[in-house]
């Protein structure tokens, strides 16, 4: 399983980005998709995560701000951005969590990380 992140950059702040994030092979069913953040210094810390039934989870940091989606025939998750702030500035990371038939937990696979940087 592979999970291609894309769509990072520099913006200047109240800039928009739109990140994008497809997952490849496998044979499994994918459940919850999900953006991570890693800035320096800071602690991975969840972003936003969407159900397989579309039911959306925001970080109050973002709340408003930022809005995920997923195409579940094309097995993307988007992240689209908006009014973004240099405390925004970190790599983000995708995350799918697939079950595979047979077993009864749920697998964690992970995109590379793309960085997004936030000028003032």
């Amino acid at each position: 399983v592979q999970l291609q992140a894309s769509g990072g950059g520099l913006v200047q702040a109240g800039g928009s980005l739109r990140l994008s994030c497809a997952v490849s092979g496998g044979s499994g069913s994918i459940n919850d998709m999900g953006w991570f953040r890693k800035a320096p210094g800071q602690e991975r810390e969840l972003v936003a995560s969407i159900t397989r039934g579309g039911s959306a989870n925001y970080a109050d940091s973002v709340e408003g701000r930022f809005a995920i989606s997923r195409d579940n025939a094309k097995n993307i998750v988007d992240l689209q951005m908006n009014s973004l702030q240099p405390e925004d500035t970190a790599v983000y990371f995708c995350k799918a969590k697939i079950a595979y038939s047979g077993e009864h937990y749920f697998h964690d696979y992970w995109g590379q990380g793309t960085q997004v940087t936030v000028s003032s």
